[in-house]
């Protein structure tokens, strides 16, 4: 089964089981790694915002205008930014690594 590691906020690593075909987003919920997904993975806010790792942020498939849109929203946003919801996991991915941003903007909240 393919793993990929989380940096959470505190810097730690974790390595986690990442089955092919759930999102990054899906496998943090799995796992319960930081990660609000305030949307439910509906590409309507950016609280599932994770910053790839360069070397793996080349391999993924290029982000969706929508995608974009959305991650114009989020805090901390850096060159290899993407919403967690929009990267599916596969065998390609196998040791991807992401880290999650210092804070969050939740639009969805009143």
């Amino acid at each position: 089964m393919p793993k990929m590691t989380f940096i959470q906020r505190d810097g730690t690593r974790r390595e986690v089981d990442a089955p092919a075909g759930l999102s990054v987003l899906e496998i943090a919920h799995k796992h319960k790694v930081d990660i609000e997904g305030a949307c439910e993975g509906s590409l309507a806010c950016s609280t599932c915002h994770v910053i790839v790792d360069g070397d793996w942020y080349r391999k993924l498939k290029i982000a969706t205008e929508d995608e974009e849109d959305m991650l114009d929203l989020a805090f901390g946003l850096t060159e290899t930014s993407r919403l967690g919801c929009q990267i599916i996991m596969g065998e390609a991915l196998d040791g991807l690594v992401v880290a999650l941003p210092s804070s969050v903007n939740n639009m969805l909240k009143g």
